[in-house]
């Protein structure tokens, strides 16, 4: 199946950060750029702060609006990480596959043996796909144009079977 044959969805960008602002947000903003280029519509777009609560609120009032739900930043190892660790509780499935693929892409694509410090996520709850992906305009290029906007459509549609 073809991109074309998918009904149209919807996405919500939350970009998790301490320091972005809208103007400053390069990651996200690329995130909405890869999203409009694929005929998805960006319904939500926020910046929260590197807080476990606030990261959880954003992404579960997301879930209830949108098919797709992508954050961006605070997916590193650095101790106010935790981005991944708010979200993975809230899904009812992971596809480990994802940040798998992402690691071996950045290793063979950019970042040689730093790959191993590179951390995505991606999970369902009922009929939503969330993708947890790091900030870096390049890690959200990689990851937009070599898998999210390539199965996206697919996932959404598995979901609502």
């Amino acid at each position: 199946m073809h991109t074309n044959d998918y009904r149209e969805i919807t996405a919500a960008v939350i970009t998790v950060s301490d320091t972005r602002t809208e103007e400053t947000d390069k990651g996200g903003q690329a995130v909405m750029d890869h999203l409009k280029d694929s005929k998805i519509e960006t319904a939500v777009y926020q910046i929260v702060k590197d807080d476990f609560e606030e990261i959880q609120s954003a992404v579960t009032a997301a879930l209830k609006q949108v098919d797709v739900v992508i954050t961006t930043g605070g997916t590193g190892v650095a101790k106010r990480d935790v981005t991944i660790e708010a979200v993975r509780p809230l899904m009812d499935k992971e596809m480990e596959g994802f940040g798998e693929i992402f690691r071996y892409l950045s290793y063979t694509e950019d970042v040689g043996t730093r790959a191993i410090l590179s951390r995505a996520f991606c999970g369902t709850k009922d009929q939503t796909v969330v993708f947890s992906i790091p900030g870096s305009v390049g890690a959200v290029n990689l990851a937009m144009k070599k898998l999210i906007t390539q199965e996206v459509f697919h996932i959404v549609h598995e979901l609502n079977k």
